[in-house]
């Protein structure tokens, strides 16, 4: 069984995850603003400081970075937040390589090292959308953030892959979303388990089918 930080893990998508790793006799270690619950505190606003705040987790062999923010407000093209928007980017794409990077060493150490990112399918370049512009832009960049990780790590042996949940009936996605939240979670633990070096760098649904950036 795996040693599995999942960052995130208050509700949502991230509480699945937690649940059902769990469940799956793994150990898993989730992730919140304020360490209640059994969680590690994890404040992911400035991540110049992620690997101090990490410095004792122990080992890791399964990174999911699932944290994330659907902010501003006002996102349009037209009428940007651009304060939230920098927040939306610092959350969504910078922090999740800090969380990576922080505890790489750990993974170094693992005989199954993986990474996995949760994305979404509003990071889709192929049509063109002016709504949740922030969200968008943070996620088509962890997309890229996270493929040049994989070419990094690839020669260590490290495959990183990137996650799309679908729309979740979460407080992210609403109660009128497609997806059940621990469908979801369990699909993506399912990809985690059987992850290889051949799969490093790609996009999948949490149905296991790659998909298009």
């Amino acid at each position: 069984m795996a040693r599995i930080l999942i960052t995130g893990s208050n509700r949502g998508i991230g509480a699945a995850l937690l649940a059902a790793a769990q469940a799956s006799g793994h150990t898993a270690m989730g992730t919140t603003r304020k360490g209640r619950g059994g969680t590690i505190a994890l404040l992911l606003d400035d991540p110049a400081t992620i690997a101090t705040q990490l410095a004792d987790i122990g080992p890791v062999d399964i990174l999911i970075n699932n944290a994330g923010v659907i902010t501003p407000k006002r996102q349009s093209p037209l009428d940007m937040d651009f304060a939230g928007f920098s927040h939306a980017l610092t959350i969504n794409t910078i922090a999740p390589l800090a969380v990576a990077q922080a505890v790489l060493p750990q993974l170094r150490n693992s005989a199954a090292p993986k990474i996995l990112t949760i994305s979404s399918q509003m990071a889709w370049m192929g049509y063109r959308k002016a709504d949740r512009i922030a969200y968008r832009a943070s996620k088509a960049a962890i997309n890229k953030v996270m493929q040049g990780l994989a070419t990094a790590l690839e020669p260590e042996g490290i495959p990183v892959a990137l996650i799309d949940p679908g729309r979740v009936r979460t407080d992210m996605g609403g109660p009128e979303a497609e997806e059940d939240p621990a469908e979801v979670a369990n699909g993506i633990l399912a990809i985690a388990e059987r992850l290889t070096l051949q799969d490093t760098g790609k996009f999948f649904r949490f149905t296991g089918e790659e998909r298009a950036f």
